[in-house]
């Protein structure tokens, strides 16, 4: 078995969903290497999250930034935890719904995800910094 792992930071990303497939390739050029096997896509942050989905039409993106901004609305009454502005408390929220990973097949040395599927950076604070990622792959 074959381990590969590296942590990027990312450039800093306005608040949406973004795509960040073609980051993460080139960040691990060794999963060429690995025949059978997963990668693992990890955020170090409370406040961003990672999902897979459409990777063609950004209007996707935009619809899932809105509902998300309707389902954990800011300013909300009963959130404590505000310290960082009205964007703090449903950052975390968001953070926690959407998830801090996301695992991949590896096929003969390519990432084996649908054709219009992509590794979306979610971004949920208005003035963020570069956020980090921890990049695994393993496999034969």
């Amino acid at each position: 078995m074959q381990y590969y792992q590296k942590e990027i930071q990312l450039r800093p990303y306005k608040r949406g969903f973004h795509l960040i497939t073609d980051t993460v390739l080139e960040s691990l050029p060794e999963l060429s290497k690995i025949e059978t096997g997963m990668l693992q896509v990890f955020i170090k942050h409370t406040s961003a999250s990672l999902t897979i989905n459409e990777n063609a039409d950004p209007t996707v993106r935009t619809d899932f930034e809105s509902h998300m901004n309707k389902m954990v609305p800011e300013n909300a009454p009963y959130y404590v935890h505000n310290y960082e502005g009205p964007d703090d408390m449903p950052a975390h929220i968001k953070a926690s719904l959407m998830g801090a990973s996301v695992q991949i097949p590896i096929s003969q040395g390519r990432l084996n995800m649908g054709i219009w599927q992509g590794i979306y950076l979610c971004e949920h604070r208005n003035h963020a910094f570069g956020r980090k990622l921890v990049i695994t792959a393993f496999g034969q």
